[in-house]
C-alpha cells in the first residue's frame, strides 16, 4: 500500500499535539526526510502526562507486563513535550515495526539506522546512546535543561530555542538540494531498473517495467502518449 507524504503524517498527526513548537517542526522534517528516502516512520508517542507516566512507571512492578521505563511521572522528557518515538511503518501502510535489523528500501543499511542518522542531523538525542537503560526508539531535545529544572517549571531560553531552529533549518534547506533518492525497482522480488524518489513521488522507467510484466509500451508522439498493451 503506497502512502501519499500527506496520508503518512496524518497517521502520526495524533502524537504531535502537545509538544513543544520546535520539536513538532523536528518531528515533521524527520517524518517527511524519511518518506523521501523510502523509510516511512511513524511516531508512536509524543506529549505524555504525569499520570500516563507513573501507570507506564507501575507497567512490571505493581501492575501486569514487562518493566519499559525507569522514569516516573514528571522525571521523563516526554511529560514536558521534549521526546518523541518512533516505529517503522511497514509497507501495508497499517503495520509497524521495532525491528532494527530491517532493511526494508534494500541500501544495505537499516532502516532503523537511517531514521537515527536524520534525526541526529536534526539536533535530536537518542535514547540508544544511553549508557543504560537504552531507549532505542526513543528521540528528545532538551535544550540544556534538566528534568530537575522542568519540573521547577523551567522553559528553554531564547538563544537555546534559535540554536535549534538554526540547525533544523539548515537540515530542511540541505534535504531540498538532495530532495532526489534513487531507488531500486522490483517485479516480483527481482530487480529491473533504477527510479528516482522526488520529493514524495517514485519515478520508474515505464517500458522496463511494462516488459518485466509482459507488457508492450510505444510511444505515440503526435498525442504524447504512452499505450501500455498485452
Amino acid at each position: 500500500m503506497a502512502l501519499t507524504m500527506d496520508q503518512l503524517k496524518n497517521k502520526s498527526s495524533a502524537r504531535l499535539i502537545g509538544l513543544h513548537p520546535i520539536l513538532l517542526s523536528a518531528a515533521t522534517a524527520l517524518i517527511e526526510r524519511c518518506y523521501t528516502l523510502g523509510v516511512p516512520i511513524i511516531i508512536t508517542q509524543g506529549l505524555r502526562t504525569i499520570a500516563e507516566q507513573d501507570a507506564l512507571y507501575a507497567q512490571g512492578r505493581t501492575k501486569p507486563g514487562s518493566i519499559v521505563t525507569n522514569a516516573k511521572g514528571g522525571y521523563s522528557y516526554h511529560n514536558y513535550g521534549l521526546a518523541i518515538d518512533f516505529a517503522l511503518l511497514l509497507p501495508d501502510g497499517k503495520s509497524v515495526s521495532w525491528d532494527m535489523k530491517r532493511d526494508g528500501d534494500g541500501d544495505k543499511v537499516t532502516d532503523w539506522q537511517e531514521v537515527v542518522q536524520e534525526a541526529k542531523k536534526l539536533g535530536f538525542e537518542w535514547g540508544g546512546d544511553w549508557t543504560s537503560f537504552k531507549d532505542y526508539p526513543h528521540f528528545q531535545m532538551v535544550f540544556g535543561l534538566t528534568l530537575t529544572q522542568l519540573r521547577a517549571g523551567g522553559k528553554p531560553s531564547e538563544t537555546a530555542m534559535a540554536k535549534v531552529l538554526a540547525n533544523i533549518d539548515r537540515y530542511k534547506e540541505a534535504a531540498t538540494v538532495n530532495k532526489e533518492v534513487k531507488v531500486t525497482v522490483n517485479v516480483n522480488g527481482k530487480k529491473i531498473a533504477d527510479g528516482v524518489l522526488d520529493n514524495g513521488t517514485t519515478y520508474t522507467p515505464a517500458r522496463a517495467v511494462a516488459e518485466a510484466l509482459g507488457a508492450r509500451v510505444a510511444y505515440d508522439a503526435a498525442t504524447k502518449t504512452v499505450n501500455i498493451t498485452k
